[in-house]
């Protein structure tokens, strides 16, 4: 846990000035979900932890008919 809070403060947090707490939380949603569904970690063979879940075509197809 103490990783991802020396992430956050060095590739966010140290890098933006911030002039409201709307930013704030804009900006931290969009670096979490960078982090947690898209950027590869070595620990899990370069995967993304959480990758979107996709819904296969069959799937769609069935619904939109």
């Amino acid at each position: 846990m103490v990783e991802i809070h020396g992430k956050l403060r060095d590739e966010l947090l140290n890098r933006e000035v911030f002039y409201s707490l709307r930013e704030v939380q804009i900006l931290t949603e969009q670096w979490r979900r960078e982090y947690n569904q898209v950027r590869p970690h070595s620990s899990l063979g370069y995967r993304p932890p959480a990758p979107e879940a996709v819904k296969p075509a069959l799937a769609l197809a069935a619904v939109t008919t």
